[in-house]
C-alpha cells in the first residue's frame, strides 16, 4: 500500500490546500494552466507545500509528456537523454526536484532546450533561486513562490485524510490535539500525513483519540518544537539577531542551538549572520564581514553536524564585536533622498565623456584627478546641486570609525559637519 501522503496527493488544483495565491480562481498560474500556455518556471517554497504536486497537476491537466529527475541522483547525462526524447514530442515537461543542487554546468545543459521550447522546465527548490539558480536559466523562467502551510491548512489535510482515505475509514478517529503532529512534521504536509498514518498504525485499536502525548510516544523522541515556517521561526531568528546586536554571546549561542536542533537550514543561518556583519558591525570591524562570508562558504560545503561549530564561532565573534550601523543608515538615507528628489543630474565635471562631442560640451571638464594632488585628495563637488553638503554617512562611536571621522574631517573640514 502506498504511504498516506501519496494516496492523498491532489490531482487537481481545486484539491490543493494552501497555495490559493497561485492556484485559486483568477490567479496567475491557474490562468496560464487554463489557457494551456505555461512558461518554464521555478517553484520556490519550503518542503512539503505542493511543488511536486503542482508539477504533476500541470502535466495531467495539459495531457503533456512528463519527465521527472532528481538533482540529487541525476546529472548532465540524464538531462540530455530527456532532451533528446523530448525533441520527438511536443510541449514535453521536465520536472527537476531540488534544482538548486545542480551545479552551473548541469544547469547550463538545460538552457538551449528551454530557449528553443524543446522542453518546458519546472524546477522545484527550497533555496532562494536568486542565489542557487544561475542567472541565464533564471531569466528564462518565471519564479512562483509557494507559501508555508498554516496550521489550519495542516489540520484541514488531516481532516480530509480521515474523510476520504479508504484505509483510514475503518477507524473511529478523533483529532483532539494536533500541535505535536504539526510541530514534528515542521509544516511539511508529506511528513505530517505519513506521521499521522504511523500513529494510527501503532495504536492497534479501532477507536483512536489523537493527543500530543500519543503522537510524541509514537515518534519516540521529543524534538525541539521549532516550526521552520511559522511564527516561532521568525521569533527565534529575531532573538538570535538581537542577542548578537546586544553583544550577548550566551543568548546568541542558545538561540543558535534552538535553530540547529529544530533542523533549520544551515545556509539560512549563515546568510543572516552575513547580513548582520555588514548591517550591525560594519566598518567598526570590517573583518566581521570577511569571517561571516567565510562561514557561509564553509557551512555550504560541510553541512550538519560539523557546521554547528563554525556557526557558533561566527556567532560568538559577531556578538562580541564592536557594533556600528552607520553604513546601513547611510544607504537607507541615500535611497530616501533618491525617492524624494528623483533622478538628480550628475555634475558635469564628474560625468563620463567617451565621445568628442561630449568633450566639446564640457562633460568631464574641470574634474580634479585626486591622485595628482597632495595627499591624493582634491576638494570638489561629488553630489548633485540640490544635495550639496548632505551627510549620509555619519561614522559610529567606536575606535575604527573615530579614525574614519578624523580622516574625513581633514579632507572636508566643515562641509559635512564631521
Amino acid at each position: 500500500m502506498q504511504p498516506l501522503a501519496e494516496r492523498m496527493r491532489p490531482t487537481t488544483l481545486d484539491e490543493l490546500v494552501g497555495q490559493e495565491h497561485l492556484t485559486g480562481k483568477g490567479s496567475i498560474l491557474r490562468n496560464a494552466i487554463d489557457q494551456g500556455n505555461i512558461p518554464s518556471m521555478i517553484l520556490w517554497g519550503p518542503p512539503g507545500v505542493g511543488k511536486t504536486t503542482i508539477a504533476n497537476i500541470i502535466a495531467h491537466t495539459l495531457h503533456t509528456p512528463f519527465y521527472q529527475l532528481s538533482a540529487i541522483s541525476s546529472g548532465v547525462k540524464e538531462v540530455r537523454e530527456v532532451i533528446e526524447i523530448a525533441k520527438q514530442q511536443s510541449r514535453a515537461i521536465l520536472f527537476i526536484d531540488e534544482i538548486h543542487r545542480f551545479n552551473k554546468s548541469q544547469q547550463d545543459a538545460l538552457l538551449g532546450a528551454v530557449e528553443k521550447g524543446t522542453i518546458t522546465l519546472i524546477g522545484a527548490t527550497t533555496e532562494n533561486p536568486s542565489f542557487e539558480v544561475n542567472a541565464a536559466l533564471l531569466s528564462r523562467s518565471q519564479v512562483y513562490v509557494l507559501k508555508a502551510l498554516a496550521p489550519e491548512n495542516l489540520v484541514q489535510l488531516l481532516q480530509q485524510a480521515i474523510e476520504k482515505d479508504e484505509w483510514l475509514q475503518q477507524f473511529d478517529i478523533e483529532l483532539k490535539e494536533t500541535s505535536a503532529l504539526i510541530n514534528i512534521s515542521g509544516g511539511d504536509a508529506r511528513k505530517l500525513l505519513n506521521l499521522f498514518e504511523l500513529v494510527i498504525t501503532a495504536t492497534g485499536t479501532s477507536e483512536i483519540v489523537i493527543t500530543d502525548d500519543l503522537v510524541m510516544n509514537v515518534a519516540q523522541k521529543r524534538i525541539a518544537l521549532y516550526d521552520k515556517q511559522g511564527e516561532q521561526h521568525y521569533d527565534i531568528i529575531s532573538a538570535f539577531i538581537k542577542s548578537m546586536r546586544g553583544s550577548d554571546p550566551n543568548g546568541a549561542v542558545y538561540w543558535l542551538a534552538r535553530m540547529i536542533e529544530g533542523g533549520e537550514d544551515v545556509k539560512f543561518i549563515a546568510r543572516r549572520m552575513l547580513i548582520f556583519a555588514s548591517e550591525d558591525v560594519g566598518n567598526a570591524n570590517p573583518n566581521a564581514l570577511l569571517l561571516a562570508n567565510a562561514t557561509f562558504d564553509a557551512v555550504a560545503k560541510i553541512g550538519y553536524p560539523e557546521s554547528r561549530i563554525i556557526l557558533s564561532q561566527c556567532a560568538v565573534y559577531l556578538a562580541t564585536s564592536i557594533k556600528s550601523n552607520a553604513s546601513y543608515a547611510a544607504i537607507n538615507e541615500a535611497i530616501a533622498a533618491v525617492n524624494k528628489l528623483g533622478d538628480q543630474p550628475v555634475p558635469l565635471h564628474i560625468r563620463n565623456a567617451p565621445t568628442g562631442l561630449m568633450k566639446k560640451l564640457d562633460y568631464g571638464k574641470g574634474y580634479k584627478y585626486a591622485h595628482s594632488f597632495e595627499g591624493n585628495f582634491a576638494e570638489q563637488e561629488y553630489l548633485p546641486e540640490k544635495l550639496s553638503g548632505t551627510k549620509f554617512y555619519d561614522p559610529g562611536q567606536n575606535a575604527r570609525e573615530d579614525e574614519i571621522r578624523k580622516f574625513l574631517k581633514t579632507r572636508w573640514k566643515d562641509k559635512y559637519g564631521y
